[in-house]
Parts: structure tokens; sequence; C-alpha cells
């Protein structure tokens, strides 16, 4: 009985264990940041089986469990969590942490492979689509800025759709380009920005990066150093932007159809104006004058400045309108001048400058829709995207319409294939842009800023006409000498129509659990019509722009791309503690560009903008070709997940080089001292420590075809009495054959950590050198039958510091109080260290008077011009008039330097905070030194407008020793010698050079994410607000404080020139609200 009783209650007892556990339930929930946003593609499998799901776009998940069963939640980045279910389990939500140790970080390195960021011996920055999506900036080149250390972005100016330029750890060349290259999704894409002209006559036009939809970005990864970028050979060699697209990621993509709908609307406004005088109007020494200058008299009738005495004015204050004593009327218009005789023009302050400016609407629609199937192996995605954007300035806007379409297949269980494709339109519209000295323009070209910045307090160019009966321009100078801003917009005009498709097809092919093979093709191909043109009527002083121009330019850009690579991973040596992974691969990129121009000039219907209706006509043509083959290989050795070192190599051949071979090497070393000793890891202490080295080879192949001597056809024909001829003739610059790329090294140590979970660290170290430069165009004796070679040159070496800081200032579950400041630290030196035997001083940008030059011993970015002399102690001399003495050349025959581009450092300040449902971030940002020469704060202070000049009454003494003496100088000036002749139209081209050092308010936001408790009975998934803001302050410091100049411009364009503004114009301040909504 004994033995049947036990029976009977162990199978009792079984019965109710089996029962207690068989209790299925449904289990669901969402997962979060540590944001507090959804987070996507976290794994939830239940202990100890098969059984699991993945959250879907909205952080949400349901998955069948019994009772007793555990949920362990996954995802790379963040550390792993177990849920134990209990009977009263339904709702399982809460916040993953990240893992502070990045054990498992991921990052996106060459050829879009991904790697364990503990595994890199060298620096990656990555940015997320947090920090991109949403903002009022419509181009993602400078939504970048001040994301990461080492990263230099400079935009043209503020105008929508112009041209940026992307230096990655500083300029390494001053002939080849250095801008940074941009792949997407794998892919490499041109960046080229096709100006217009050349800086003097008008470089308007957008940078192809500004084609890039910042609705489309998943993630942004920056391989900084040539460790990094090895396997881009010589394309890589000024840095890699990887950008990974929503549309070709699977990473999140997952069994749900999702649809997302992003609307915004911005205000796109002028940065900050000058703060204009309103003491005093136009004129020159106290006296009235329909002058460029604000040196006139006081707006007021008695004391010492006033109008009174001034026999301009009558008993009313008034003079006479300027049109009614206009010389150049009289001469040419009398019956036009004659409506405004006796006319007169009362004398007050205006605000021309501030009401020609508006506030621009920026508005973006974006609609985007992926998902996958329920077994997961068909996806897709797809994107369409459109802006529509005014500028602050009257006719300029842009528009861009992005059309992505992907999708992948996982055909069999070792073959996959994907693919995308993108069509993109852009359509740029600007006034034209042209350098200005500070009276009108001096090439041949328009300037909207260079008419307008610095016109006199008392001109009211809404008030004036500026049509004359002709449909020329007709402003308040007496010989009509400059053009009126309102004629600008109306008849001159620059346009860029862009329409460009990218894409690419993969095909994957696992082998074996360690063996695959992939194959990619991709296509970059854009056609950019540009449109130049301007009315004949024109103030410029060039005849060929002013008697009305037509210029037409058709550029194609088709750049093929192959890639094939051969891998294995995780082959597993010494007893399972190392273990080896491999990749070798051949590449191929082909460049294909033309441009076909054509311009006219003298105009015979005004209005009428067609090549037939202009006298002249001069037709340019360039095509250039070339094909870059690449190999190579790279190992990486893992030894018991905490020391890795990384082996790479590739050789480059190059189609328009006769030495067209060159081999890259490249090491790295990585070493987690967490991992390899136990008991160092600490939560309260050390948590995690990587220490890295890397070495980085690369170089620059000269483009075009630097080995032969080229032709110049000319179709235009002489007669020589008897018959036409046409005159062919050999270019001036011979071809080289022996010419050989430019050669870059780098060495890089560094340290990533985080300390008591709360401070992460990431520092870098790094020296580069650069040896043999190319230099294009190098005098040569003209008994050889030519003037100039290209040839190499030199050398050049650099060094930087990066820094990149975190710190978790309140860490919170739950949705609690989330805060986060990040602080990105920059410096970079760089030498110019020998520059061969022929020379000690080599233009590359500007003028060769003023510009950026190299010369031994300065620092690459310097910039040279005319120097106000120095006597031996190094005092500045003044003349006998008590004016600064210019000096053009130093002892050495060299130009003077005056002044250094490159800033000291650059910080960024990134704080970030969250509670509950709420997301407020602000970014500031600290460009401490470097120096600039601008004609905006030259001209401004120079022509008396601001009021910074408004004490102008006493008299001033120069600071200096007399030229003749000696002896400190005591001889007075008066304000307009003193801002006039000794600024901006002194011959010293130094006393225009300012400290660049400027603190600015970069970006704010603040946004809103409903509860998704409040959407469940909606058919949204997601609903979230944001209101944000971008470059709303700044201040220049070391600048005039009422100029509020704005440092951050490039007056040379996207080249390699710094440190110069010719009035190329204001930045842009831009606030507004988006909303983003999933279905």
């Amino acid at each position: 009985m004994r033995t049947k009783y036990s029976g009977f209650l162990t199978l009792l007892l079984a019965f109710v264990v089996q029962l207690t556990f068989a209790q299925q339930k449904t289990v669901s929930g969402s997962v979060l940041d540590e944001t507090n946003l959804p987070l996507p593609g976290v794994n939830v499998i239940v202990n100890g089986t098969t059984n699991g799901v993945q959250t879907d776009f909205d952080g949400n998940y349901s998955i069948d469990v019994s009772v007793g069963e555990t949920l362990v939640f996954s995802y790379v980045g963040y550390k792993k969590v177990e849920m134990p279910v209990t009977a009263a389990s339904s709702d399982i939500s809460f916040a993953m942490e990240p893992d502070a140790s990045i054990l498992n970080e991921v990052v996106v390195t060459g050829f879009a492979v991904k790697k364990d960021k503990k595994a890199l011996g060298y620096s990656v920055s990555s940015i997320q689509s947090e920090a991109i999506q949403e903002s009022p900036q419509s181009d993602l080149t400078r939504v970048l800025s001040g994301k990461a250390a080492g990263i230099q972005i400079t935009s043209q100016n503020g105008m929508s759709g112009s041209a940026n330029k992307v230096v990655i750890r500083g300029t390494n060349s001053f002939t080849g380009d250095n801008n940074a290259l941009y792949v997407i999704d794998g892919v490499p894409i041109s960046n080229d920005t096709n100006q217009s002209g050349n800086f003097v006559d008008g470089n308007m036009g957008s940078s192809r990066s500004f084609d890039i939809d910042p609705n489309n970005i998943e993630r942004v990864d920056i391989l900084k150093g040539l460790a990094a970028t090895t396997l881009y050979g010589t394309q890589g060699r000024n840095g890699v932007i990887l950008i990974t697209t929503k549309t070709g990621s699977s990473e999140t993509t997952n069994t749900k159809q999702e649809i997302t709908v992003t609307s915004s609307v911005f205000v796109n406004e002028v940065g900050i104006l000058p703060d204009y005088q309103n003491q005093f109007g136009g004129g020159f020494d106290q006296a009235f004058g329909w002058f460029y200058s604000n040196w006139g008299p006081g707006f007021y009738r008695d004391g010492l400045g006033g109008w009174g005495a001034d026999p301009s004015f009558d008993a009313n204050g008034t003079v006479a309108h300027p049109y009614s004593t206009s010389n150049f009327l009289a001469t040419n218009y009398p019956d036009f001048q004659a409506q405004y005789a006796g006319e007169r023009y009362d004398w007050k302050p205006r605000n021309s400058v501030s009401e020609f400016f508006r506030k621009g609407i920026s508005r973006t629609i974006s609609v985007s829709a992926r998902g996958r199937s329920e077994d997961g192996k068909f996806g897709y995605g797809t994107v369409f995207s459109n802006l529509d954007e005014d500028g602050f300035t009257p006719g300029n806007n842009v528009k861009r319409s992005n059309l992505t379409i992907s999708g992948d297949a996982k055909l069999t269980n070792k073959f996959s294939v994907r693919g995308s494709m993108t069509y993109t339109k852009t359509d740029l519209k600007t006034p034209p842009i042209a350098a200005s000295f500070g009276s009108s323009t001096f090439g041949s070209g328009s300037s909207i800023f260079g008419d307008l910045m610095y016109t006199p307090r008392n001109v009211d160019l809404y008030e004036l006409p500026f049509e004359l009966p002709d449909g020329g321009s007709i402003y308040y100078r007496q010989d009509n000498a400059i053009q009126h801003p309102l004629w600008t917009v109306k008849n001159a005009r620059f346009g860029q129509l862009v329409n460009r498709v990218n894409g690419y097809t993969a095909l994957d092919y696992e082998l074996s659990d360690h063996f695959n093979l992939f194959y990619q093709a991709s296509i970059d191909n854009y056609t950019e019509n540009a449109t130049n043109r301007q009315n004949r009527g024109g103030v410029t002083g060039d005849i060929n722009t002013d008697r009305g121009f037509y210029s037409t330019t058709a550029t194609t850009n088709t750049i093929y791309d192959h890639r094939l690579l051969f891998s294995g991973n995780n082959f597993s040596m010494l007893n399972d503690k190392g273990s080896m992974s491999f990749t070798v691969g051949a590449t191929s990129n082909s460049v294909d560009y033309n441009s076909f121009g054509l311009r006219s000039t003298d105009q015979q219907v005004f209005g009428f903008f067609n090549h037939s209706g202009f006298v002249e006509r001069f037709q340019s043509e360039y095509h250039q070709k070339r094909n870059i083959v690449g190999v190579f290989g790279q190992v990486l050795l893992d030894y018991d997940n905490y020391l890795f070192v990384n082996l790479s190599g590739r050789n480059d051949w190059v189609s328009n080089s006769i030495d067209n071979s060159l081999f890259y090497p490249s090491a790295s070393v990585s070493f987690v001292p967490t991992s390899a000793f136990e008991g160092l890891a600490s939560d309260n202490g050390i948590k995690y420590l990587k220490l890295r080295a890397g070495y980085g080879t690369s170089a620059n192949f000269a483009t075009g075809y630097p080995t032969v001597t080229l032709v110049n056809l000319n179709t235009q024909a002489w007669n020589d009495g008897n018959s036409d001829i046409t005159s062919n003739t050999t270019s001036s610059s011979i071809g080289n054959r022996a010419i050989k790329p430019e050669l870059f090294e780098e060495f890089e140590v560094g340290a990533e950590g985080n300390l008591f979970g709360r401070l992460t660290f990431d520092f870098s170290y790094f020296e580069r050198t650069t040896n043999d430069l190319i230099v294009q165009n190098q005098p040569i004796p003209t008994s050889t039958g030519a003037s100039f070679i290209d040839n190499n040159i030199g050398e050049i070496a650099s060094k930087g510091v990066e820094v990149d800081l975190g710190l978790n200032l309140i860490k919170s579950q739950n949705n609690g109080l989330d805060w986060k400041l990040n602080v990105n630290f920059t410096t970079f030196e760089s030498e110019v260290i020998d520059l061969g035997q022929d020379t000690e001083q080599v233009v590359y940008a500007g003028f060769t008077n003023l510009g950026n030059f190299a010369t031994v011993g300065d620092p690459l970015g310097a910039m040279y011009g005319s120097a106000v002399l120095r006597d031996a102690q190094g005092n500045l001399v003044v003349d006998s008039a008590g004016n600064y003495v210019s000096q053009t050349t130093t002892e050495d025959g060299l130009v003077p330097m005056i002044g250094n581009a490159n800033p000291d450092y650059v910080m960024n300040f990134i704080n970030t905070m969250s509670y509950k449902g709420l997301n407020f971030g602000v970014q500031f940002s600290h460009v401490a030194g470097g120096d600039i020469y601008s004609t905006t704060v030259g001209s401004l202070l120079g022509r008396g407008l601001t009021t910074d000049t408004e004490d102008r009454l006493g008299t001033y003494i120069l600071e200096g020793t007399n030229q003749d003496t000696g002896l400190p100088n005591t001889v007075q000036i008066n304000n307009s010698d003193f801002y006039f002749s000794n600024g901006f139209a002194s011959p010293a081209d130094e006393l225009q050079v300012y400290d660049a050092s400027v603190v600015r308010l970069q970006e704010v936001s603040l946004a809103y994410t409903i509860s998704s408790k409040l959407l469940e009975k909606t058919p949204f998934g997601s609903v979230s607000v944001k209101f944000s803001g971008f470059n709303l302050w700044y201040n220049a410091y070391n600048t005039p404080e009422g100029i509020h100049f704005d440092p951050n411009t490039t007056g040379l364009g996207a080249g390699n020139g710094a440190g110069f503004d010719f009035l190329t114009g204001p930045s842009s301040r831009r606030y507004g609200l988006s909303v983003n909504a999933s279905f």
C-alpha cells in the first residue's frame, strides 16, 4: 500500500508541476532606448529555447510563453536583460541600458563591412539618425558639423544650396582635392562642386552632397585615418563618410509593414545683421556726397559734424535728389533725369539692408514605407522626400526631390540579393555672388552682397528707382558706378538643374559557415545643366558683362564601381584562444566626366535669353576619363577577445599616369586590458579600456592628362588677307611623363574607455606626412618649348589631437530623467617642410599677391599678402602723414605671411536631456583662433557704417614708429584716414585680417513623443513633435562688435583656399517645427 500511495503522490505532484509550467500566456510590451525612444529590432527569446521574436518599428513585441520561463532581451550595444514570467505577467515594458563596456558595439568600416569596435586599431566616429533627422538644415553636410572630432565643415555662405567643403584631419595637399569621400550603402558617390566660374567672377553652385536626403539616413560612420581607409585606396585618402540609409539597412526591418510620414516647416532668415549706426550719412570727411562711403554729416543740424554748415543742404535739411544731379544721367539719359529736376531727398537714416532680406520658408515632406515578409526572406523599402526652400535673399530658392526604392531577398539558405536605386532632382536658383573688395565688383560678374552691405545710411534702395528706360541699372552714385541690388535680383541669375541616379545591386553567397563570396555593381550618374545670365545694362565695369551675357554649361559625370570580395571568418587557432578572419578582393572604379559650355555676349534684345540673340559666342568643352583598378587584402587576428591585429594592403593601377601603380600597406592593433586582466574591470572604476595604434598609407594621383601635352583648338578664325585661318596651338603647359602620385603616411595612437559607468572617452593622436606634392603650372625655361609643367616637389608634415568625451550626469530607468553631456575637441598643426630646390613659395589659392601660399617653414593654410612694414624691433612703421607703410615682399623676396587660417582648436558641447517622452538637446561650438581676411569687416568699418564707427569726431594716432625719425608716431589723422586709408583701402592687406574665433549656438531642439499607450486605439504607431533651431546665435568675439561677422565662410570657393571673405555673404539662421508619425 505504501508503494502505491507514494507512486500516486509522485504522479499527482508531477501533474501539478506540469500544469503550472504549461500555463501558456501571451506577454507583450514595448522596449525603449536610453532616451526613451522606441527601440526596433530587439531580440526577445525564451531562455533555453529557439522561440523568439523581434520588436517592431515602435519597439513593441508580443510572444507566447509559459509561466516560469524567462524572457531574454538583447540588442547590439545594450546590456542583456532577463525578465522572469509569472502568472501575473502580461505587460513587460522597460528601457534598455547601453552597455558601457561597448564590447559588442558594431561600426561600419571599409566597404560597409561591420566590425566590433573593440577590434579596431583606428578611430571611427558614429552619428545616429536622431542627430540628423528633422533638422532645420536641409544640407546633410552642414547637419554633421560639430558632431564628431576631427571634421571641419566650411560653408560658402548662408545662401540656400550653396557649396560646402568637408576636410577630415586637415589639409594635406595644396593642389589635390582635400574633400572627404562619400559612400552611401557601400556605393562611392561624387561630391563635385561645379561652380559657375572662379571666385572672382562668381562661384555659385551646389556641392553634390546636397543631393543626399537626410530623411533617409540610418547612421553615419566617419573613417578618419589612413589605417581606416586603406581598402578605399587613393579615393579614401581624405577620410571616408560612410552613410547607411534606412532603405539600405536591414538591421531594423522585421515582419511589420510600416509607413512613416515626416513634415516640417522652418523659417530661414539672415543670421545676424550688422548694427548699422544712425548718426551719420553718406559723404567723406564730414562733407556730404553721393559716395560709397558713409563719412558725411550727421543726421542733426547743429554742432560738430552736423549738416547745418554744409552747402548741399537747404533749410529743411534735404539734399538734391541723387538722380537730379547725376552726371551719368545728364550725359546719357537727360529725359529720364528731367523728371527729378528740383526734387529733394530727405536726410535721414534708412534701413535698406535689413529691409532687403526676407524670411524664407523651408518646407519638407517625407514619406517612407518598409517591411519584411512573414518568413523574413523578402524585404523592401521606399522613401520619397520633397524640399522647397526659399533663401533669405530675394531670388534664392532650391528644390529637391528624392525617390529611393530598395529591396532584398534570401533566395536560398546560402544565396541572397539586394539592391537600391535613387533618383534625385535638385533645382537651384540664386542671384550672383562675385568677389568684392568693397567698391562694387572687380571681376567680370555681379555681386548681390558686394553692392548691398555697405549701402550708405541715407540711401533707401527701395525708394530709388533701379531701372532706366532701356532696362539698365541706375543707382545713387553720380557716375552710376554701382549696380542697384534690386536690378541684380531682377536681371541676373544663376541656375543649376541636376538630375541624378545612383544605385547598386549586390549578390551574397555563403559558401560555407566560414567562407563568403560577395559582388556589388553600382552606378552614380548626374547631369547638371547650369545657366548663368544677365541682361544688358548692368554696372560692373566689365564690358562683356554689362552688355549682357548668357552662359550655359551641361555637365555629366558617371561613376561605375565594381567590387568583388571573398572573405573567411572565425577560423579558430591556438587551442580556440585565437581566431582569424580575412578578406581579399578587387575593385574597379571608372569616372567619365564631360562638360560642354557656351557663353554668349552682347545681348541684342533686352530680356531675351537665347544664344541666337547674342553677337559673340565662345564655346568650351572638357572631357576626362579615369579608371582605377585595385586589389586588396585584409587579415584580422583575434587573441582571446582582447588583442586584435589588423593587417591590410591595397595596390592601385591608375589609367592616366605612366608611373601608375602603387601599393598601400597598413597595420593596426587593438588591446583591451579590461578583458585581458581579470579583476581590472569594475562598475565603480574602469569599466572598459581599449588601447590602439595604427599605421596607414595612401596616395593622390594627378587628375586630367598630366603626362601629355594638350592641343588648344580655337574655332575662331582670322583673315590674313587671302584666306581664313584658325589658330590651333599646343598648350603652354607641357606634359610630364615622370610625374608621380603624392604619397601620404600616417601614424595614429589612441585610447577608448568608460569610467564608473558614466564617463566615456575616445582619444586620438596622429602624425601625417605628404611627399612628392604635385604642383601645377610650375614655371620652366621657355627654351623647352613651353612655359609651365606639372611636377612633384617637397613635403608637408602635420599632426593633431582628437578627443571625444561623454558624461552621463543622470541615469534612470523607466522613462525617468536622463542627462548626458558630450564634448569633442580637435587641434591640428601643419608645416611645409620642403618645396624643392627651385622655390620657397608656391601660390595655390587666391591671387598671386593675396591668397594661400605654401611656404617653407610655415603652416599649410597660411595667408599671404602685403603687410605693414616693421622696423628692426618689430614695431609698425608709420609715414610722415600718419599712415601705415606697406610691404609687398620680405627681405627674401617672398610675399609676407599675414595670417593663418587654421584654428588653434575646435570644441563642441552637446547636451541632451530626456524625461518621459520629452527630449531637449543643445549644441554649442567654439572655434578658437585662426585668421580671416574679411572684406565684409573691412568695408563696413572703412565705409563708416556700423556702431563701431559712431565715435568719429575726434582725431586718431596710429600705434607705431615714425619712418623718418624712428620715434613713436604722434601724427593725428581724422576718422576717414583711420578707418578708410588705414583699413580696407590701405595697400597693406594685413589690416583687413581678423581673428576668426567664434562661439556659436549651433543647434537647439525640443521634442515630445506621445506615449504609445495613448495611441493604442489610433492608427498611429508613434507620433512625435519637434521644435528645432540651427545657428541661432554666434559671437566672433575678436572682430568688431557691431559687425556681427560670421567667419564660417569660404570666399575662395569649395577648393583648397581658406581664410578669405570677399563680401561672400552672411550666414543663415533657421528655426521651425517638424512632425513625425508612423502607421
